[in-house]
Parts: C-alpha cells; structure tokens; sequence
C-alpha cells in the first residue's frame, strides 16, 4: 500500500503537501510521508483549495464532489477525503508515482 493514502470507513484519505502559486498545476513525486501537489492558483480566498479539489477528482476520473478537504485548509499539508473505489484510485496513483508525473 502507498504510505499516502488510507481506506476508512468515510472514504479513501489521502495526505498530500500542496505548492501552490506553481507555474502549472501536477503531482511531481513525494513530500515525506506526502503525495506532493503543485498548484497554479494560489492560495487566497481558498482558490489554491478549490484547485487541488478539481484536480484529484479530474485525475481519478471522479466529479468534483467527491473529493474535499479534510484537515490542512490553511496548510500545505492536506487530507484529502475521496469517495471512489480504493483498489482503482490506489492502482490510478501508483501509476502517476511511475511516471514521475
């Protein structure tokens, strides 16, 4: 299992360290224990937030509903709470770790 992401009873959580204000928005490799998540909004008026929403449930192939933020509206360091099927989601990330996306 990655040491990002965990099944629980609401929902896959997923830790992310978030970088906004980015020249383009993707996930580019890990932040210690953390998927990291450059972002081109930046963080005002939770605009860096909203993006980092629209772009996880995009990558997953999900509606933006089902994906919010837990813990970390504030911080870099996110939670992440995601409704979807765990094995796809995990499978979908390991595969964006590959690449080196």
């Amino acid at each position: 299992m990655l040491p990002f992401i965990q099944k629980d009873k609401e929902g896959i959580r997923l830790s992310l360290h978030v970088q906004p204000g980015s020249a383009k928005t993707a996930f580019c490799g890990l932040h210690g224990g953390a998927l990291k998540l450059k972002v081109a909004a930046i963080a005002s008026d939770g605009a860096a937030n909203k993006a980092v929403c629209a772009f996880v449930a995009e990558t997953l192939g999900l509606p933006k509903t089902s994906v919010s933020i837990l813990h970390g509206q504030s911080s870099r360091q996110k939670v992440i709470l995601i409704q979807g099927n765990f094995e796809r989601i995990e499978s979908l990330l390991k595969v964006i770790l590959d690449r080196g996306s």
